[in-house]
């Protein structure tokens, strides 16, 4: 138990509800002509050097030891052709790590694992609009080799810098070789999942509640409350979106989680393979509230609908009642006004304000009849 404590504390930095574990960084490859971010060599779980080429760092390996772990920033082509092919990764791999876009998944070359993860920043607005991107994402892709690993970051967030500070200060953890910071990865993103999951949870319970008082309101809406439904459906389309966006993240990386976490490998040690079952726990927690988003913005999506099918009958009905009021003294005009020589009450003194009066008349019962049924 004291082991699991310390596996925790060690890749989980407290934070508040909300926040997200990535931060941002001016890596080396924004500065200088490089998409190395940092090259280190790790023997007992501590680091030994500082400064290192690759070429270095895989000598110092091979003379006396340990793993060495390569942290890369948006590489291209030549810039990873080097540290491929001293590595020997596949070159399938390795043109996903430098093209990126891709979905996360699990994959074996010969002795190397490769990984990619897809990482989610939640991006803070002062109002959520019909336009509003509320999560952007990025990627992680890890080369996990006996002495190496190799990680590849695309995307502005998802930054390793504080990882790498925390695992090496703990060097007992650290000394579980590269699978550990494998799964230090693993952890990190999934605890981006739930700090993004629980942001975007308020997002839409804002929305479920301005969509659901807003037809509480009755007659007070007027046009401004037939303007907010229609507001309030391109919030929650485009918070689906955003959903779908999420869900491209999470739910790939369900079987690549338990693989790691129930499959015996080579490459993993196997201490370490038990913490990733808790990895696969929080990961499977998260999908199901993603697919609950989903659904329920489903629910609240039709609700808004039915508000405004409910609206628009209500608009109809009130036209319908003016125009069958007003359909009175229409018809009493047109008869009077018939071209004929022998019309009721035509010589009479007092015809024209009787006329008028019985319209009157007319009119208002029917007004207050459809006032009672709620016409009007």
């Amino acid at each position: 138990m004291s082991m699991i404590r310390d596996l925790r504390a060690a890749v989980r930095p407290s934070r508040r509800r909300g926040d997200s574990p990535y931060e941002y960084e001016t890596t080396r490859a924004a500065t200088a002509n490089s998409a190395i971010v940092d090259c280190g060599v790790y023997r007992d779980g501590r680091r030994v050097t500082q400064h290192i080429t690759p070429a270095e760092a895989i000598a110092e390996v091979q003379e006396n030891g340990g793993f060495t772990w390569i942290g890369l920033h948006e590489p291209n082509e030549r810039e990873f052709a080097g540290i491929a092919k001293e590595f020997g990764l596949h070159p399938l791999a390795v043109e996903d790590a430098v093209h990126a876009h891709q979905r996360p998944k699990l994959e074996r070359y010969d002795d190397t694992l490769f990984t990619v993860f897809k990482t989610i920043h939640y991006v803070e607005h002062a109002e959520l609009t019909a336009t509003s991107e509320v999560v952007e994402t990025g990627e992680v892709m890890c080369f996990t080799g006996r002495d190496f690993i190799v990680t590849v970051r695309h995307g502005g967030q998802g930054s390793l810098r504080a990882l790498r500070h925390r695992l090496q200060d703990d060097p007992e953890l650290l000394g579980k070789g590269p699978s550990a910071v494998l799964h230090a990865i693993a952890d990190q993103v999934v605890d981006g999942y739930i700090a993004v999951a629980d942001a975007v949870q308020d997002d839409i319970d804002e929305v479920e509640i301005d969509v659901f008082s807003s037809g509480t309101n009755g007659k007070a809406q007027g046009k401004a409350g037939a303007t907010a439904k229609g507001g309030d459906a391109g919030r929650i389309y485009q918070l689906k979106r955003e959903v779908l966006e999420f869900k491209r993240a999470v739910s790939p990386l369900l079987r690549p989680m338990q693989q790691l976490s129930e499959r015996p490998m080579r490459l993993v040690d196997s201490d370490i393979q038990k913490y990733f079952r808790d990895v696969a726990d929080h990961l499977a927690r998260v999908n199901e509230q993603v697919i609950g988003f989903d659904d329920l913005l489903n629910s609240i999506l039709q609700a808004n609908l039915a508000q405004a099918t409910v609206a628009q009958n209500e608009d109809m009905r009130k036209i319908t009642s003016w125009a069958a009021i007003f359909a009175v003294p229409t018809m009493i005009a047109g008869i009077y006004g018939m071209n004929f020589k022998y019309m009721p009450e035509l010589q009479w003194k007092f015809g024209y304000p009787a006329v008028l009066i019985v319209t009157v008349a007319i009119c208002f019962g029917i007004h207050r009849g459809f006032k009672r049924n709620g016409w009007l």
